[in-house]
């Protein structure tokens, strides 16, 4: 244990004589930290931990608003976690609490979450027993809500029942709609969606909350995909008779099941019917449309929405990009493939190592051995060196290595 507070406390010593220096160098050139608005920009293109804790460390906290220093706080955790650092991810938020000279309990409601984006679950739980001290206020909903929502993104949801009942048995907090949202999304995501269902229902008459729009998505999402899609539909109407607007997040539930069930033609209807309602399709959307083509053989149709996208339109997110690589890979279309991998790099979406190295593979396949090597160099340049051992491996499969050149 010692060694471990010492271990913690160095990390800490760490974190706290970077932001001095950080700025003392900003002072001695008269100039100002970045706001926040303008870390979230750069750390989503930055992935190497080290460089994403300066851009956070010189963030000038007085001119930046608390949702988006929360955003940058949780990017540059999900950095350090994705190398499991995770003393250091311990380090950079506890020196948050220390650093301040009063906290609000929204505040470190941010704190819990960042903590449950890190999968750090007993330190969530240990900053929501520290409310109280930290903020000199009782506990109330808002931090409760942000220790349930740790748990989701910890991808525990089993755990959330439990806890839900065990945390208001403990304290005098009363939950609200957003309280039964996660609960309700827990039990969705354990495939217990007759329960859901329940406490739907108890939600409504017993405590007399009305239930949100993210609510009956997460409900008509899950009616779906357990094969119920009556109830899928009459869930659908309910949520209109009750006033819920819809939303891209709604529409796109609809969206994904005719794309997986349906016909392109289908998907295009919905899209028609979204943008009556005011919804143009988002990227989202689009890509949905473009797996609904790829399934139906539409090869060519599928490319044409995707560089209808590249003219005017949403940008695309990693997901499009997985998938096209995909089925271009499927097609033997490399050079499509090789296209497609550029504009995921311009756009800061590069798909997963499988994905990218299958085009690798397929790319040497058809002899475009300098091709296949400038994806690697690309991806290697991008990415911090311990996210890119698994490329030394393929290369030498590969016989893309200096040493296999030289030989």
């Amino acid at each position: 244990m010692a060694f471990f507070l010492s271990a913690s406390r160095r990390h800490l010593s760490l974190f706290c004589h970077l932001r001095r220096g950080l700025s003392t160098a900003e002072n001695a050139s008269g100039s100002a930290g970045i706001s926040a608005a303008v870390a979230k920009f750069r750390l989503q293109k930055e992935f190497d931990p080290d460089r994403a804790v300066s851009i956070l460390s010189a963030i000038d906290d007085k001119s930046s608003s608390v949702t988006t220093s929360r955003y940058a706080l949780e990017l540059t955790v999900r950095r350090l976690a994705s190398t499991r650092r995770f003393s250091d991810v311990e380090a950079l938020i506890e020196s948050r609490k220390s650093e301040a000279t009063s906290l609000t309990e929204p505040y470190v409601a941010s704190l819990i979450l960042s903590y449950g984006t890190a999968g750090m679950l007993d330190h969530a739980i240990r900053t929501f027993d520290e409310v109280p001290t930290l903020t000199s206020a009782p506990r109330s909903v808002l931090s409760f809500n942000a220790l349930l929502s740790a748990f989701i993104r910890a991808k525990k949801p089993f755990r959330v029942v439990n806890l839900f009942s065990k945390l208001l048995e403990e304290h005098s907090i009363t939950p609200d709609c957003f309280s039964y949202g996660i609960l309700i999304k827990s039990l969705c995501l354990t495939g217990k969606v007759t329960k859901a269902l329940e406490t739907l229902q108890e939600m409504v008459e017993v405590k007399q909350l009305e239930p949100t729009l993210i609510i009956y998505t997460t409900l008509i999402d899950s009616l779906y995909k357990t094969g119920k899609q009556e109830e899928a539909e009459e869930m659908w109407k309910k949520m209109i008779e009750k006033g819920c607007v819809p939303d891209h997040a709604a529409y796109n539930v609809r969206v994904m099941h005719r794309a997986l069930n349906g016909k392109p033609e289908e998907v295009l209807e919905l899209i028609k019917e979204m943008e009556a309602a005011g919804l143009g399709p988002d990227r989202i959307t689009y890509t949905y449309l473009i797996a609904c083509h790829f399934n139906a053989g539409q090869h060519e149709d599928a490319i044409q929405v995707y560089r209808g996208l590249r003219k005017k339109g949403p940008r695309p997110n990693a997901k499009m990009f997985k998938i096209l690589l995909t089925h271009l890979c499927e097609h033997e279309d490399f050079d499509t493939g090789f296209a497609v991998f550029k504009d995921s790099l311009r756009f800061n979406k590069v798909p997963d190592f499988e994905t990218v190295k299958r085009l690798v593979s397929g790319l040497v396949k058809v002899d475009k051995v300098q091709a296949a090597k400038e994806v690697i160099d690309k991806v290697k340049k991008r990415f911090p060196e311990n996210l890119v051992q698994g490329w030394k491996k393929v290369e030498q499969e590969l016989g893309l290595n200096e040493e296999a050149d030289a030989a």
